[in-house]
């Protein structure tokens, strides 16, 4: 799909965007497909642990490899995803995608929204600006930036990002990394689909990356179902049973019996 039809269909989801998000909430149809993309500091082999258990109920998955240039770059690449799917397809994102999440989850195969530890920004937000409001998190002074490529220190990676990890396994994850340029976190979403698709949020209460109490706020005001993980920001490696469960549920498949 070109920029100029998203565009269109963006405009054609607007109208959704007049009625409260709490509207939406639990209407998904019964999903088919789940395409998951991945955020900051990290590549799409960061859902290895969530893909097999959605495989097992049986439903068709891709993780999406997030470019990490620009968000139009980012957008454009999980919409390729996206198009190639048949029937409904829950959009999963992680940390940063969350703003891929609510710009391409205006396309027409996307029937629900799931946020795991994520950006959910409004159409237009500043999210920096939004961020300030709340403390800030210990993993922004480890950003380390070379030229224009940016990546989390080992140390902020271990202690900060991945901190309910076994070390050996959080200092592997750290040497997957991958950079990301400094124009990508200039990007505003210009659409808010978690304003006309039923969406859920899962809190990673101990996180370290992002506040949990910016994810409460905006998983409240999306009016998402919302459920706390007592998990660092990667949730998705460290209690990838209860993600797993909460795509499953977006999509209307049975869980494979780990606590929502």
């Amino acid at each position: 799909m070109d920029r100029r039809t998203f565009a269109g269909l963006a405009a054609a989801a607007a109208a959704g965007a007049l009625l409260p998000p709490a509207a939406f909430a639990q209407a998904a149809p019964k999903a088919r497909n789940v395409v998951l993309v991945h955020g900051l500091f990290a590549d799409g082999s960061s859902w290895s642990e969530v893909i097999p258990r959605l495989q097992a109920a049986g439903l068709n998955v891709a993780s999406v490899q997030n470019p990490l240039t620009t968000l139009p770059d980012a957008v454009d690449a999980a919409l390729h995803e996206i198009g190639r799917q048949k029937g409904p397809t829950v959009l999963a994102g992680h940390s940063f995608s969350g703003m891929i999440v609510t710009e391409a989850g205006v396309h027409p195969n996307v029937s629900a929204l799931v946020y795991v530890a994520a950006r959910a920004p409004d159409a237009g937000e500043d999210y920096t600006a939004l961020a300030k409001k709340f403390p800030t998190p210990p993993a922004s002074a480890g950003i380390v930036f070379e030229g224009d490529e940016g990546r989390l220190s080992e140390q902020a990676f271990v202690r900060d990002f991945a901190g309910d990890l076994p070390e050996t396994r959080a200092r592997s994850l750290f040497a997957v990394q991958w950079p990301f340029r400094k124009e990508l976190l200039a990007g505003k979403t210009a659409h808010a689909a978690w304003r006309s698709k039923p969406s859920w949020y899962a809190v990673s209460a101990d996180d370290r990356t992002i506040d949990p109490d910016l994810q409460r706020f905006m998983a409240k005001r999306m009016g998402a179902r919302t459920i706390e993980v007592k998990a660092s920001h990667v949730s998705l490696i460290s209690q990838p049973e209860t993600i797993a469960n909460l795509i499953l549920e977006a999509a209307g498949a049975t869980t494979t019996g780990g606590a929502l």
